[in-house]
């Protein structure tokens, strides 16, 4: 009695695989699909025009001033000076500026992001985390111009009164500047570096709490190597934000280009000076115009080229998890 009903289910089963199989594609076609392809495709090719038509303007004026001004004298002079009477286009000591600027930012965003990442992704209770992440990024939302006069009215002073033994000789300071454009970049950090701990799997915290050890410990042995990655492209990115910064550096950080590394001291950055410049009074078709055209390609490539090593670094150190 059990054979038969074993030879008619091979029988049935063997019927189901000669018939044809129906297809998961759509019988005809889907309008709808192919209008948001076309959508997207567009959206990427106006992305692509863009950055195109960015690097021509840019590219035509810089060819007009290294007409002018020869690149060796452009990239390694030591004095900026391109509106006075006898004129210097010695770049350094703006870009020295923008490096200070960079610098001060990072020694405050880095330890205190990455501080904030590690409390959002490995301590903070849920409802914490609910209240405290939004709170954290709304700092990134608040206009530029209203924490470069926050910068000057309030950070300056009180950099004079806790370090009264510095020589404050100047109202603006890079020092001052660069804590400001920290603080502003700190939200950049510390949501992409939670993310990316957040992203760790939780069989390396559950291994590692299984073999004794405490939460500090996973969190800095562990999860923080597991998300080295996604760190160290916050903080990539982070340098291009601070690198890019105008109205603060503008503000707080002065407009006086020198060689220096002194935070009490003023300095331009390339940024400002663009800034600056640009709602002027200059004649266009003179060097002094082209000056915007040079320094603005010089920034742009010092931006991809921080972003294309964002890249590299994050595919060299990304770890993938199964």
């Amino acid at each position: 009695m059990g054979m038969p009903a074993m030879v008619n289910r091979t029988a049935a089963s063997g019927a189901g695989a000669g018939s044809p199989r129906r297809s998961l594609a759509a019988a005809g076609p889907r309008y709808g699909e192919r209008l948001v392809q076309l959508l997207l495709g567009a959206c990427a090719a106006f992305s692509v025009a863009v950055t195109a038509g960015i690097v021509l303007s840019l590219l035509s004026g810089t060819v007009d001033f290294f007409r002018e001004v020869p690149i060796g004298d452009f990239l390694f002079g030591t004095e900026w000076a391109p509106s006075f009477a006898d004129a210097r286009f010695g770049v350094l000591p703006i870009v020295v500026g923008t490096l200070n600027i960079v610098f001060w930012s990072l020694a405050v965003a880095v330890p205190v992001g990455l501080a904030s990442a590690i409390y959002l992704s490995e301590y903070a209770p849920r409802r914490v985390r609910r209240a405290v992440k939004p709170m954290l990024e709304i700092l990134e939302g608040i206009p530029t111009v209203a924490i470069g006069l926050w910068a000057l009215v309030f950070l300056r002073p009180l950099a004079e009164d806790v370090f009264p033994f510095l020589p404050w000789n100047t109202p603006t300071s890079v020092g001052v500047a660069g804590v400001a454009v920290g603080l502003l970049i700190v939200p950049l950090v510390a949501s992409i570096s939670d993310d990316a701990m957040r992203a760790v799997p939780a069989g390396l915290r559950e291994g590692a709490y299984a073999l004794g050890a405490g939460k500090m410990r996973v969190s800095l042995r562990v999860v923080f190597p597991a998300a080295i990655s996604g760190v160290v492209a916050a903080i990539v990115l982070a340098v291009s934000r601070a690198v890019g910064e105008t109205m603060v550096v503008l503000m707080a950080a002065g407009a006086r280009p020198s060689l220096t590394v002194d935070p009490t001291d003023s300095v331009q950055t390339m940024t400002a000076y663009i800034g600056q410049t640009a709602t002027g009074d200059i004649a266009t078709g003179t060097v002094d115009y082209y000056t915007l055209f040079a320094v603005g390609a010089l920034l742009f490539l010092l931006t991809l080229g921080m972003n294309m090593l964002a890249i590299r670094l994050v595919r060299r150190f990304r770890e993938v998890y199964e």
